[in-house]
C-alpha cells in the first residue's frame, strides 16, 4: 500500500461517511488476523498503517522475562537490550518481522475490508433512511405480487405489503403510485426490510395530518378511530380552538380535503363525528348517520343503553352490524341498540329510573347468565 491509498480512504470518507481511522483500524486487524495464521495464533502481532505514506509495518510484541518459557512471546534481557539497552525486566518488546510479500498480502486484505465496510455503512445508512419513516406514510411504485405479498419500490429499497395488510378487493397494478403507512423497519445482514400496510388506523390519521393543515399544526385532534378498511371509517375529531370546528376542517370546502382521501382509498367511506368528554354525546355522534333519541352510559361497565327512533333501527345498527360496530370501537363501549317501540315494550330504561331490588337483579343475572349468546339479533355490539 502507499499514499495513493491512503487518498482513496480519504476519498472514500467524503463519499460514504466512513472514518479514515475506522477503516484503517479494520484494515489493522484483518492484517493481525492473517499475520497470526502465518506466525501461529499464540504470537503478540501488532500491525501499524502509517497513516501519512501507507506503509504497513508488523511486530512481534514479547514481554522481557528472566528466564523464556515460551519464545514466541517472552524475550530474555539479554537478547532484549540488544534492540535497546534501556530495556528492563518486564518491558515489552516491538520486533518488526513484516515478511517480504507483505505488501501484496496487506492489498488484498485491505481491499476486502473496505468493500465489506462501505457495504456496512450503506446498510446502515439505508437503514437510519426507513427507520425515521417508520410510523409514517410514504408514496411508493407497485412492483409486483409474490405469494398474496405486494412488493412495493421507495425508491432505494423494496417495501413488503403482507397480504393481511392489504384492502379487501383493492387491485395493485404494476407501477402504480400508492401511499402505505409504515408499519416497521427491521435490520438485516442483507439490508434494512421494511414492511408497510393499507389497512393500518393509523394510516387515516396521516393523511388527515397530510391534507388538513388544522390537523397538522394541532388545531384538531383525531381523537380515535375504527376502521374496517376498503368498506368503511369512523373518526372523532376535537378542536383545541372554539373558533374552529373540527368536523367542518376534515371535510373541507364541499367535501374537497376528506374527499382526496377517500379517493387515496379506493372509494373508503369516512365518517367524522364530533368528540365529546360527554360520553352521551360522543356515543350519540358515534352512530351517525342515524339520529339518536336517548343514550344512558354505565361507566363501571364501560356499556350504554341506546334509544333510536323505529325507522332508524336498522341504519343505527347498520348492515350486517358495521354501524354499530365502528362506533362501539370508536369509543370504547359496549353498545345496546333498541327503537323506542323496542324500548316500551321490553321496559328498555326501566331499571335506569326505579330503585334496584338486589334480589331481583341477582335472579335477573342467573338467568341472563344462562341464556344463549344472541348478540347479533338484539343489537348489542361490543367495542372489541
Amino acid at each position: 500500500m502507499n499514499a495513493e491509498f491512503i487518498q482513496a480512504l480519504a476519498q472514500i470518507e467524503k463519499e460514504k461517511g466512513i472514518s479514515k481511522e475506522v477503516l484503517i483500524e479494520a484494515i489493522e486487524n484483518s492484517l493481525i488476523t492473517a499475520c497470526k495464521n502465518n506466525f501461529g495464533a499464540s504470537t503478540n502481532v501488532k500491525v501499524i498503517i502509517d497513516k501519512e505514506d501507507g506503509d504497513v509495518s508488523v511486530f512481534s510484541e514479547k514481554k522481557i522475562v528472566e528466564i523464556v518459557d515460551n519464545d514466541q512471546i517472552e524475550i530474555s534481557l539479554e537478547e532484549a537490550v540488544e534492540y535497546n539497552p534501556d530495556y528492563g525486566i518486564g518491558d515489552i518488546v516491538q520486533i518488526e518481522i513484516t515478511p517480504k510479500n507483505f505488501g501484496r498480502i496487506a492489498a488484498q486484505k485491505a481491499k476486502q475490508v473496505v468493500v465489506q465496510k462501505i457495504r456496512e455503512a450503506e446498510r446502515d445508512v439505508l437503514f437510519n433512511q426507513y427507520i425515521s419513516k417508520e410510523k409514517e406514510v410514504v408514496t411508493g411504485i407497485i412492483q409486483r405480487e409474490s405469494k398474496g405479498n405486494v412488493v412495493i419500490n421507495l425508491g432505494k429499497i423494496d417495501a413488503i405489503m403482507a397480504e393481511k395488510e392489504c384492502i379487501p378487493g383493492e387491485t395493485y397494478t404494476t407501477n402504480e403510485r400508492l401511499k402505505v403507512y409504515v408499519v416497521e423497519v427491521k435490520d438485516s445482514t442483507k439490508g434494512p426490510k421494511v414492511y408497510v400496510s393499507r389497512t393500518h388506523p393509523e394510516l387515516i390519521k396521516r393523511l388527515f395530518e397530510q391534507e388538513v393543515p388544522e390537523v397538522h399544526d394541532g388545531v384538531v385532534e383525531i381523537k380515535s378511530v375504527s376502521r374496517e378498511a376498503g368498506s368503511r371509517t369512523k373518526i372523532a375529531v376535537h378542536s383545541n380552538n372554539p373558533d374552529v370546528d373540527p368536523v367542518g376542517s376534515c371535510v373541507g370546502h364541499n367535501g374537497s380535503r376528506v374527499g382526496i382521501i377517500v379517493h387515496e382509498l379506493k372509494g373508503e367511506k369516512i365518517d367524522i363525528i364530533p368528540w365529546s368528554e360527554k360520553p352521551e354525546e360522543y356515543i350519540a355522534a358515534a352512530l351517525s348517520p342515524s339520529k339518536v333519541v336517548k343514550v344512558v352510559v354505565d361507566d363501571q361497565h364501560k356499556s350504554a343503553k341506546v334509544v333510536v327512533p323505529d325507522y332508524q333501527l336498522s341504519l343505527a345498527i347498520g348492515k350486517e352490524g358495521q354501524n354499530a360496530r365502528l362506533a362501539a370501537k370508536l369509543t370504547g363501549y359496549r353498545i345496546d341498540i333498541k327503537s323506542e317501540t323496542q324500548a316500551k315494550e321490553t321496559d328498555f330504561m326501566a331499571l335506569d329510573d326505579k330503585p334496584v331490588n338486589p334480589f331481583e337483579q341477582f335472579l335477573e343475572q342467573a338467568n341472563l347468565d344462562n341464556e344463549p349468546d344472541t348478540e347479533s339479533d338484539t343489537g348489542l355490539f361490543d367495542e372489541e
